[in-house]
């Protein structure tokens, strides 16, 4: 392997998944060195700080590489949106965390560093796709709102550690009683959908939550478009029936209930705060 002998910035999120994170450095750290990298580790120790270590320091580094779950890696995608493309590194990503949605989009190796690191110094380049929702700031693979959508944030640390992803399952169970709809407009590039919906997504992935998946035939990950999935609420148990048979055959057209749609802007008013 050619050596490139450049600086490397490794940003670790240390209670990403299970937090397994602090084994998994030295191995991709060993992978990283052995190819000719200077890796400089930058652990977070907050809610944003990827994002604010990442705009701060990037760009003094050849190369930038994310060790955590999705919310870090989105957190270090914000980072690197605040620097001038120019000098934007390349972005590496060594998936530890408990869904891995962007993972599973991308089809890395999940919780295995070495592979991923790997991955990282042979690959090739990808373009990806970022959103920006207005007020909130820069997201990589979802921007939603809805049933479930809380969860992510619900569930508490601990029992992530104790279960991985079925500790989302367990909190989503929990939030079932609570589920209801929102009346909603939602303007898109061909045009005006509007419903009550229980759920609603504006996406650039394959995987939603582990669970929901699109087919991937029709995501086209740097495309400038997003997926726009809208689940109204189902009337009788015909519907239901039919909603959870369209998710699981990902065949959405077939259902009365669901909206799919792509579009590179997208504005949802909505009658009440959501």
């Amino acid at each position: 392997m050619e050596k490139k002998y450049g600086s490397m910035m490794l940003l670790v999120n240390p209670v990403a998944g299970r937090a397994t994170s602090h084994a998994a450095l030295g191995t991709a750290v060993d992978k990283f060195c052995s190819a000719g990298y200077h890796p400089v580790v930058f652990y977070t120790d907050r809610p944003g700080a990827a994002r604010s270590m990442t705009a701060e320091f990037a760009a003094e580094h050849d190369f930038l590489v994310c060790l955590g779950g999705d919310g870090t890696l989105s957190d270090t995608i914000s980072g690197l949106m605040e620097i001038p493309e120019e000098k934007r590194p390349h972005l590496g990503y060594i998936p530890m965390g408990t869904a891995n949605d962007v993972a599973t989009t991308l089809g890395l190796p999940m919780r295995l560093p070495a592979l991923a690191a790997l991955q990282i110094l042979r690959g090739e380049p990808l373009p990806y796709d970022v959103g920006e929702a207005v007020t909130v700031g820069y997201f990589t693979y979802i921007a939603a709102f809805g049933a479930f959508t809380e969860v992510s944030y619900k569930t508490d640390q601990e029992l992530k550690h104790a279960l991985g992803h079925m500790a989302y399952v367990i909190e989503g169970i929990n939030s079932l009683s609570s589920i209801r709809d929102y009346h909603a407009r939602v303007e898109h590039d061909g045009g005006t959908a509007e419903g009550n919906y229980i759920y609603g997504a504006v996406s650039n992935a394959v995987s939603v939550g582990g669970m929901v998946k699109l087919d991937r035939k029709r995501v086209n990950l740097s495309d400038g478009k997003f997926e726009i999935l809208l689940v109204q609420k189902p009337k009788d148990a015909i519907e239901l029936s039919s909603l959870v048979t369209a998710v699981l055959t990902q065949n959405y057209e077939a259902c009365p209930c669901i909206t799919f749609l792509q579009s590179t802007r997208v504005r949802v008013a909505f009658d009440e705060p959501v």
